[in-house]
């Protein structure tokens, strides 16, 4: 699998903005998903995953309620809906195809696509 995020940008607070991930490979529709964000100077973390079928999602506390992961196993496309945006949700964020293990590590994943900029404006 390989994986390419895309639909980052620069919005207002309280604005919205929705990441894609595209993901090629025939084994897609068969594995978990996650997203991930590094912001300047700080190490990547854990945002939401989302299981094979679409039937079960975890959220970091510092998102949920604003943030929505879903997935198109027909369009091999990982979405990441993001509402009510604050400045502290600037990062870069990534994709990333689960293997084992805890949700919430990056050593969870193994492929990761590259990242896709969000900045929020205060």
């Amino acid at each position: 699998v390989q994986l390419q995020a895309f639909g980052g940008g620069l919005v207002q607070a309280g604005g919205s903005l929705r990441l894609s991930c595209a993901a090629s490979g025939r084994t897609f529709t068969s594995n978990h998903m996650g997203w991930f964000r590094q912001a300047p100077g700080k190490e990547r973390e854990f945002v939401a995953a989302i299981t094979w079928s679409g039937g079960s999602t975890y959220y970091a506390d510092s998102v949920k309620g604003r943030f929505t992961i879903s997935r198109d196993n027909a369009k091999n496309t990982v979405y990441l809906q993001m509402n009510n945006l604050r400045p502290e949700d600037t990062a870069v964020y990534y994709c990333a195809k689960y293997i084992s293990g805890s949700w919430y590590y990056t050593s969870s994943m193994d492929v990761w696509g590259k990242g896709t900029l969000v900045t929020v404006s205060s």
